[in-house]
């Protein structure tokens, strides 16, 4: 595992309590969440858990209980110094619309006294960390970018500082499910090379299993119904509560906590544009398959190919065969990668690299083989014959 770049947090006894309410807003919360770790907080609407996590950076302030970063209680120290050490990325990006990309993601540098050059170099390491090219989006404004695009500014900004901490508050929730999918991929990605400790909120049980390396399920006044890893709530929730939260098909849920990358991923014939037809030929041969993957210039995904397309091509099999439909990344669950092999006939789905480099493909066998496996391990076990006496 990657070194952690990220710190302790502890609260204890965190309270919250508004005037005129006779019961408080948050109740005695209690937890420690280890450096480098991703924990999702996840409950019903109103239960406290988005109030909970702005206690964290004091966007509001606590009425009771105390916040430790690094083993520092914070709860006293300037609140707008803290906010400056934890990243915050919220629903909807919240970017500045009368700011460029790069000026929203220098804000905080520049707050905190960052030279000029400094700033210059980590917006753009910033915009190709979370995949957006400099040369094109530096100059933009938020409302020249696509959802998904603002949220990766939006993660962009939250991290250019370099806080121990991020804290996310239901950041994808404002997207299409398939932009929502791709930046999910996109934060397990960078916690892998970032090790930050992440707080995420979501109402997503799902969308937590993906993510978090533990779990808070949280009832009412954000009591803590059960704190654990995903796996261990999936096969052992607490009471009825948790279980109402994983629902029905808990072992195919389960599919949200393997990645493609732990599965058998293989090579596959490939060709590229502008390859003499003849060459590609030799290779479908040569390949054992009975079709060929054809990559762009930039050795992304771009076509399946046959012999009978390539038979059709006439010199051009840039346009014949089937497009590609869709691709999975290296850190996609075997969810995603089923779905995407469900939406293409080919059997089989492409694996990618960053930034979106073609790197190998997982096929369905392998993917049911894993789902069957799983299956077997939820299984109730027989109980055991009595022995005779």
């Amino acid at each position: 595992m990657p070194e952690s770049h990220g710190t302790t947090i502890e609260l204890e006894g965190l309270t919250k309590r508004y005037p005129g309410s006779s019961l408080p807003s948050v109740d005695n919360v209690t937890m420690e969440i280890k450096a480098g770790e991703t924990v999702v907080f996840v409950g019903p609407s109103g239960c406290g858990k988005s109030t909970t996590l702005k206690m964290i950076n004091r966007l509001i302030e606590p009425s009771g209980g105390r916040i430790r970063m690094g083993g520092e209680d914070v709860t006293g120290i300037d609140a707008v110094t803290l906010r400056r050490k934890v990243g915050y990325a919220i629903q909807s990006s919240g970017l500045f619309p009368h700011m460029t990309v790069a000026q929203n993601i220098a804000l905080v540098p520049r707050m905190i006294g960052w030279s000029r050059a400094r700033i210059g170099e980590r917006v753009e390491e910033m915009l190709h960390l979370v995949g957006l090219d400099p040369g094109e989006f530096h100059g933009r404004y938020p409302r020249q970018l696509s959802g998904g695009q603002q949220q990766r500014v939006g993660v962009a900004r939250a991290l250019a500082a370099d806080p121990p901490v991020l804290l996310m508050d239901e950041p994808f929730g404002s997207v299409d499910p398939v932009t929502r999918d791709h930046l999910q991929d996109e934060l397990i990605r960078l916690q892998r090379e970032l090790r930050k400790t992440i707080v995420f909120v979501t109402h997503d049980f799902d969308e937590a299993i993906k993510l978090g390396d533990r779990i808070a399920v949280l009832r009412e006044r954000s009591r803590i119904a059960q704190f654990d890893t995903p796996a261990a709530i999936l096969t052992s929730p607490a009471d009825d509560f948790v279980s109402g939260f994983v629902g029905a098909g808990a072992a195919l849920k389960r599919l949200n906590l393997t990645r493609v990358r732990d599965v058998g991923i293989t090579g596959h014939p490939t060709a590229t544009v502008g390859d003499p037809l003849q060459l590609i030929f030799d290779r479908l041969r040569s390949g054992g398959t009975n079709e060929i993957l054809l990559l762009d210039e930039q050795g992304r995904p771009s076509r399946w190919l046959r012999r009978g397309d390539l038979m059709r091509a006439k010199g051009s099999p840039d346009r014949a065969g089937t497009p590609v439909h869709a691709t999975v990344n290296r850190d996609a669950t075997l969810r995603d990668a089923l779905e995407a092999v469900l939406t293409d006939d080919t059997g089989r789905v492409a694996v990618t690299g960053r930034r979106g480099e073609y790197t190998g493909v997982v096929d369905m066998e392998t993917l049911l083989n894993s789902v069957h496996e799983l299956l077997e391990a939820d299984r109730p076990e027989a109980p055991a014959e009595r022995e005779e006496a």
